[in-house]
């Protein structure tokens, strides 16, 4: 059997390391792929981005299976080309995909099928943004309406934040077509956490929890970026706010979907704020899994990925029951020099981490190149171990982060602190 992963970052490189492992896989090619993919001998990497040429490669290889990754190809409706040539795609279409590609279409998706997500407006016009960020007053939220690579959104804590956010989107074009309308919505206090479901259409099988740190700095200070770490189980996520979640949140949007005539299939993450009473509102909803999420979630999975992922293109995901590893699993980002404004490039990285069971680096911005591993984007690998405890893998994720490193190299200190300090 052989499957085919579409993306560079380090949740493909979770997704095809977990795929690589399953019994029946014979290859796992991944597109484009990146260092750590590279580096793998279960897995090939394909130089091959355009959607079309992916499905010629598909249906002339005899893939049994698609799994796409990030968000882009999912915009650019990769799902319907497969599927218009009887090829097994997990993903949802162009059309299901708004519910990322685009902010606007998000919200008020969720407000007609009563969603619970916070108040807003959507506005192309300047003047009446800042109008509007007036009357709401500060803490706001400022979102890209389109596809913005994770950094599409500026939690303003003044106003004079909101005013620079609208006009960097609105007026300097500095997010370019993403920027081109925004999302202005009010701010919610809480903790955040990602829930992510394998969804066929009509059912949804919910993953592990799990809980990731938007910000570039620790205690949560800093610009916002694609996300530094994360960690599975998020203790916030209580038996009864899964409960909520899927009663409030999933199973809406999946009667919500049909009901518009766009069932959804494929990876759902809704990202999560849960006030202290144990209300919920969503925050937004990606149309993949997250990253870094997927690395600790991957960790964790015990069973066969490629037979839950048949079970859920066959349209019978709530036959499955994934089985979990009991331990927690925590992943520290390792970022470029500049990131997120301008990551720099061409750093070279060494590590002499020994291979574990409990640990494993996955790469995200890196290519193999003369036999050297060099940094190719902003994020750049991922730090990912288990243990009986979020203290505990917090502990060993930073002991192997000891063996690894490159000149500019940023990461926090900090990642799972807010679980430590809940149980604390």
């Amino acid at each position: 059997m052989k499957i085919l992963v579409v993306g560079s970052g380090g949740r493909e490189h979770a997704l095809s390391w977990r795929i690589a492992q399953s019994q029946d896989v014979q290859t796992v090619f991944v597109a484009p792929g990146n260092g750590g993919t590279a580096n793998d001998t279960r897995i090939c990497n394909l130089e091959i981005t355009d959607v079309n040429a992916l499905a010629d490669f598909a249906q002339s290889e005899g893939i049994h299976l698609t799994v796409v990754g990030p968000e882009a190809p999912l915009a650019a409706g990769i799902v319907d080309i497969f599927r218009a040539r009887n090829l097994r795609i997990f993903g949802p279409t162009r059309l299901a995909a708004q519910l990322e590609s685009s902010k606007d279409f998000a919200k008020a998706f969720m407000e007609r099928h009563a969603i619970p997500t916070a108040a807003y407006q959507t506005f192309t016009d300047a003047a009446l943004a800042h109008d509007y960020v007036n009357q709401r007053g500060a803490p706001i939220v400022i979102k890209a309406d389109g596809l913005a690579a994770g950094k599409g959104v500026v939690v303003a804590m003044s106003l004079d934040e909101a005013h620079e956010a609208i006009d960097m989107m609105l007026l300097d074009n500095k997010m370019g077509a993403a920027g081109a309308r925004v999302v202005i919505e009010d701010f919610l206090p809480g903790e955040e956490a990602s829930f992510i479901v394998v969804c066929d259409g009509k059912n949804a099988l919910p993953l592990a929890s799990s809980q990731d740190h938007k910000r570039l700095l620790d205690n949560d200070q800093g610009p916002n970026t694609g996300g530094m770490g994360a960690y599975s189980p998020a203790p916030v996520v209580t038996p009864e706010v899964h409960a909520r979640v899927m009663r409030e949140v999933i199973y809406p949007t999946l009667n919500g979907m049909i009901k518009d005539g766009l069932p959804y299939t494929g990876f759902l993450y809704a990202g999560l704020m849960v006030s202290p009473d144990g209300s919920i509102k969503v925050l937004e909803f990606n149309c993949r899994m997250g990253d870094p999420e997927t690395q600790p979630i991957m960790m964790r999975l015990k069973s066969d990925l490629v037979e839950l992922l048949d079970y859920a293109v066959d349209g019978k995901a709530d036959q499955f029951e994934p089985q979990w590893d009991h331990r927690v699993a925590l992943g520290v980002v390792m970022a470029a020099a500049n990131y997120p404004d301008t990551p720099r490039k061409g750093d070279v990285i060494f590590t002499d981490a020994p291979a574990a069971e409990d640990a494993k680096v996955f790469h995200a911005g890196t290519e193999l190149k003369d036999g050297q591993l060099l940094t190719s984007g902003g994020r750049v690998l991922c730090v990912t171990a288990l243990g009986n405890s979020v203290k505990a893998a917090q502990r060993r994720a930073y002991e192997v982060l000891e063996h690894t490193r490159f000149d500019g190299a940023q990461y926090r200190t900090d990642i799972g602190h807010l679980a430590i300090n809940r149980k604390n």
